[in-house]
């Protein structure tokens, strides 16, 4: 029975020790992005944009719980400005965006530091480019670092398709807002 036991902890601890050894192996950065033409100028585009309350209008995260509590701080289109919000859905959670960036008519990068259903602060930017004179090529993108070993996750979590989704929807909607 000893040795049995012996040989099934050594079979438990290797496999363990196998898996974090593969860790070591795994990418650890992430990045999902998704782009979109916009048919209006790139300047009017990035006056819209610019203010984080106005992501409630086209964001799918926002709309997942349309009774979300939402707090501001800040002054809003301006580096430290931020934009909270709790909801007791799940997929919604609890969390908090912050402008970190503006870079006049041309990118806006944000910290989003989620609170629940888990932990975790990833960063995410909006860049905006021209196509010609009434048409705007929008970019969003999120990324992130998950740490080791908990980036052995990243073997089974598809992020480009868990959050491109998500981003492309956003996008669809600002386009049909933005175009009407």
């Amino acid at each position: 029975m000893k040795i049995l036991f012996k040989i099934l902890l050594i079979v438990i601890l290797s496999i363990f020790g196998l898996i974090l050894l593969t860790a070591l192996f795994v990418k650890k950065d992430y990045i999902v992005k998704r782009s979109i033409s916009i048919n209006r100028p790139k300047q009017a585009v990035f006056e819209y944009v610019k203010y984080l309350k106005n992501q409630n209008d086209f964001s799918v995260w926002a709309k997942i719980d349309p009774n979300m509590k939402i707090d501001y701080r800040g002054t809003d289109a301006t580096v430290g400005f931020v934009s909270a919000w709790d909801s007791p859905v799940k997929e919604a959670g609890k969390g908090e965006q912050e402008i970190t960036k503006i870079s006049e008519g041309e990118r806006i990068d944000y910290t989003i530091r989620f609170f629940k259903p888990m932990q975790s602060t990833d960063n995410a930017y909006i860049e905006f480019n021209s196509e010609n004179d009434s048409t705007t090529i929008l970019t969003w993108a999120i990324y992130g670092n998950m740490k080791y070993p908990m980036n052995l996750t990243l073997l089974f979590m598809d992020m480009d398709t868990m959050l491109g989704k998500d981003l492309s929807g956003g996008l669809s909607n600002l386009k049909a807002l933005l175009e009407k």
